[in-house]
């Protein structure tokens, strides 16, 4: 058990990181918008399009979090430990397909 928590440790850090830094980006796009008073038709615009990649965002994020729930029940399965290279490259692998996925599924119809 121990070693599961110390495989999802490292991945756990990692989500928070960018999380912080979206919350971030976000409120300084929002603020440099109010301060500049541009246009209400851009405003929306930009709005529209930050609600379309936080869908694709969810969908990635949900994607990536199901993988990783599943590789680590495989890590489980398998007895693997946070010693063995093999249980990361599952779960990276595992992330990575999902991403990929995600991506097939969300990207732009042009």
């Amino acid at each position: 058990m121990f070693d599961i928590i110390a495989i999802l440790i490292p991945i756990i850090l990692a989500i928070c990181i960018v999380l912080v830094i979206r919350i971030i980006n976000d409120t300084s796009l929002r603020k440099r918008l109010a301060e500049t008073q541009t246009e209400k038709d851009i405003v929306e615009k930009l709005l529209d399009t930050q609600s379309e990649q936080r869908s694709r965002s969810l969908i990635s994020w949900a994607a990536s979090i199901l993988s990783i729930g599943i590789a680590t029940t495989i890590v489980g399965l398998l007895e693997l430990d946070a010693s063995d290279p093999t249980a990361y490259g599952i779960i990276f692998i595992a992330c990575g397909l999902s991403l990929l996925i995600a991506y097939l599924l969300t990207k732009p119809k042009h």
